[in-house]
């Protein structure tokens, strides 16, 4: 078995029938100049992000083969998923709202409430591991796991392909490098604000996003203080940054489960990291626990100041009064934020359905 893999990989590597056999192939960001580079320690490669892909999409990365990555990040709707919370493949519930994968290669801090998930390559262990809650059940079945993806020649060649230097070994290490590269590389800048602001295109945005727009940036409503620069977030590194920007607020949503749990300040137990709100037209509900379903919903909450206020609410949750015509702008200032580009790219689309209507 060995020697028949051993000839289908050189095979593949010879006639290049995999497009990411190149292993030297640098990955092709396709960014438009205004947006600056990020910090990432290494260049990605092309082999790297399409094992990525692969492994991203395949439920065999579950222990029923029931979930992906892709349950829970689903690329139509910008790498989320549209319920509040996902059941594990056991049926134990989630705990929080998916977060949005995309432009991840500029985020410092990862998941909502924790400040010590930095590494994407550490980040996969919990949605693979995890006991509490469990998600994809692979805990103590890891051996299973890599001898199922060894038993399949396409993820031998791949392998080979993306970690030559370890001489194509499918390991932990190497099954996680994979899938950061492929989160890493799901990038979109190309939002119809996007290509008004930094583009020159006046006509991109309609004049009910430039009002939202005057809104949005604007000292009545404060959104810009924790949803500002080029992530519309306060959580960004990038090469340009001497150290990364970090934000946890407290925004009055529920009153346990911030990152408090994590540091053991008590001060902290409501604050949750603040999202991007790119895209944030395809990624209801909202919220870390997706307690919001529409964005009027997420407006009318900042509106009135938050529900659940406590001593660390942050103060600028003052609460504002907005006419129904500056709500709707306000929308649709939001709704131009989204990059429609990203959902439909194929460099990140489930490769096994590809496969399939090929067939």
């Amino acid at each position: 078995m060995r020697r028949v893999a051993a000839i289908l990989v050189a095979a593949l590597l010879l006639c290049g029938a995999w497009a990411g056999s190149a292993t030297t192939t640098l990955w092709e960001w396709r960014l438009p100049g205004w947006v600056p580079p990020s910090a990432l320690d290494r260049p990605l490669t092309v082999a790297e992000v399409e094992l990525g892909r692969w492994l991203f999409h395949d439920t065999r990365l579950s222990r029923d083969g029931s979930m992906s990555c892709a349950t829970c990040h689903q690329q139509s709707r910008a790498f989320t998923v549209n319920r509040a919370t996902v059941a594990g493949v056991d049926g134990s519930p989630g705990e929080k709202n998916p977060m949005s994968l995309v432009n991840l290669a500029w985020a410092p801090v990862l998941t909502w409430a924790n400040p010590a998930q930095t590494s994407l390559e550490r980040q996969a262990l919990i949605p693979l591991f995890s006991d509490h809650p469990v998600e994809m059940g692979l805990s103590g079945r890891e051996e299973a796991l890599f001898a199922r993806l060894a038993a399949d020649p396409r993820y031998v060649a791949m392998f080979a392909a993306a970690f030559p230097e370890r001489e194509g070994a499918i390991t932990l290490e190497t099954l996680t490098r994979a899938l950061a590269a492929f989160q890493r590389a799901i990038a979109g800048f190309d939002s119809p604000y996007d290509r008004y602001r930094w583009g020159g295109q006046r006509t991109a945005i309609s004049a009910s996003a430039r009002r939202g727009e005057r809104l949005f940036f604007g000292e009545r409503l404060e959104c810009y203080h924790c949803h500002g620069g080029f992530l519309f977030s306060d959580n960004v590194m990038h090469s340009r940054l001497i150290a990364p920007e970090v934000g946890f607020h407290d925004t009055g949503v529920a009153r346990t489960g911030g990152i408090g749990e994590h540091t053991g300040d008590a001060r902290q137990m409501d604050a949750f990291r603040t999202p991007t709100l790119r895209n944030i037209a395809l990624t209801a509900p909202y919220m870390h626990d997706g307690s919001m379903a529409t964005l009027d919903d997420v407006i009318r909450h900042y509106e009135r100041g938050g529900r659940q206020r406590g001593p660390h609410t942050s103060s600028l949750l003052a609460g504002f009064r907005l006419t129904p015509q500056e709500r709707r702008d306000l929308i649709a200032f939001l709704e131009s934020l989204t990059d429609r580009s990203v959902t439909t790219d194929p460099r990140f689309a489930n490769p096994f359905m590809t496969e399939e209507s090929r067939r």
